[in-house]
């Protein structure tokens, strides 16, 4: 059984050495763990912790957005066979002791994809988060008939047929919302399981601004226009 973790970076060495550092080593049922870094076409160091850390590297001449690095680790998943991918950010916002957490109810065959939801633990939020997750939460519902408490999370755990089945196409950041058209087209088991939120001014100032909510909210209508 073979686990891919897939991290998309796009200059996060101010957070990534301790992401990486923070992965489990050995899982319950897991045979092989392989990280996977995509960074898409940092100016910092990104590339050189990679290096330092030894994990799997992947890079982008261009910075083409969350999105294309996520199609970039989705497709390495699907070509190298691996049984499970979870994916993960680079800011350090997720706590890499949930991985286990998201990923036991996809190994037990429960649910296909499982989202780590951060608005149903008690932590507090910035409120700029909170709106803009709400109200993509509400556009995810109405374009792709999913409800969720999370749609921008992005920490997931996918099996091998939500690997191969799931094929995403936008670059920017309405991706997240994507993967829930992707789920509801394929009619893939899907589940929320609630991870830790770590909510630092460097991770909040990297995340998705209120200013930027419009215009991913055009980008996705444009998407379910055309499917």
């Amino acid at each position: 059984m073979k686990l891919l973790i897939g991290i998309p970076a796009y200059n996060e060495e101010t957070t990534l050495d301790r992401v990486i550092k923070g992965i489990p080593k050995h899982l319950k049922s897991i045979d092989q763990i392989d990280v996977l870094v995509v960074d898409d076409g940092s100016t910092d160091g990104t590339k050189e912790i990679v290096q330092k850390n030894k994990v799997l590297l992947l890079r982008h001449l261009v910075n083409r957005g969350l999105g294309g690095a996520l199609k970039t680790i989705l497709a390495f998943a699907s070509q190298k066979e691996y049984n499970f991918l979870v994916t993960l950010d680079a800011d350090g916002q997720h706590d890499t002791s949930d991985i286990s957490k998201i990923l036991q109810p996809v190994i037990s065959g429960k649910f296909d994809v499982v989202i780590g939801t951060r608005w149903k633990s008690t932590s507090r939020v910035p409120i700029s988060r909170y709106i803009v997750n709400k109200v993509a939460n509400l556009v995810t519902l109405l374009l792709f008939g999913i409800s969720t408490s999370d749609s921008q999370s992005g920490f997931r755990a996918l099996n091998k047929k939500a690997i191969c089945k799931i094929i995403l196409i936008s670059d920017g950041m309405e991706v997240s919302s994507e993967f829930f058209k992707e789920i509801f087209r394929n009619k893939l088991k899907f589940g929320e399981i609630s991870v830790k939120n770590i909510y630092t001014e460097y991770s909040t100032a990297k995340g998705q601004k209120i200013s930027n909510s419009a215009n991913v909210f055009f980008q996705l209508l444009l998407r379910f226009l055309r499917q």
